[in-house]
């Protein structure tokens, strides 16, 4: 059995990728215990936040002139059954799932704080045009709605987050090289 001088071990190729995995998973699972044992019992988080994307989503329908009226956590619409919603449909877990992908990868806490709430910002615009859209195609186009409900819209989430998290690693985070965290030189030609 040969082995290569250049490849280095096993774990100094890809040990990075691995410390960054294990540390978001423990950070989503973090925020996940914390969101299911204190924050959805309390639920004032949640209604908070659905509220105000439903207000949000209500002036968007206001303003492309719709007959739209926001009642809690419902929009109520003159033509169609209106929304609501619900825990887990306002954006939370997508927020905690975010946040721990920045959290973990490498990068300067400075622009970690600078981040993170410009993504929970660009996360919560596009719940607002989620609700919007949702709220439009029940009067425009009511046979997209439960396709677009239940597929298209996790798939937009999850490529907004997907999205995000490339924006951090190439310009806020730093490299996952192995060498570049310890601090040595890494030949561009081996890499």
């Amino acid at each position: 059995m040969t082995t290569d001088s250049n490849s280095g071990s096993w774990w100094s190729r890809y040990g990075a990728v691995f410390r960054f995995l294990a540390k978001a998973v423990a950070i989503y699972g973090a925020w996940y215990v914390l969101y299911d044992l204190w924050l959805l019992p309390d639920g004032r988080l949640d209604a908070w936040v659905s509220q105000t994307v439903v207000h949000a989503g209500q002036m968007v329908l206001a303003g492309l002139g719709m007959d739209a009226v926001a009642n809690g956590r419902s929009i109520e619409l003159a033509q169609a059954p209106g929304i609501r919603i619900v825990d887990g449909c306002n954006g939370l877990a997508t927020i905690g799932l975010f946040a721990g992908f920045v959290l973990a990868f490498p990068g300067s806490t400075h622009r970690r704080l600078l981040f993170i709430p410009f993504g929970v910002g660009v996360i919560y615009l596009a719940n607002v045009a989620r609700v919007s859209l949702l709220a439009g195609l029940q009067v425009y186009w009511p046979p997209a709605f439960d396709f677009i409900h239940t597929l298209g819209a996790p798939a937009f989430f999850h490529l907004i987050v997907f999205g995000l998290w490339v924006l951090w690693a190439n310009y806020g985070g730093a490299t996952l090289d192995a060498g570049a965290e310890s601090g040595a030189e890494v030949d561009p030609a081996v890499a």
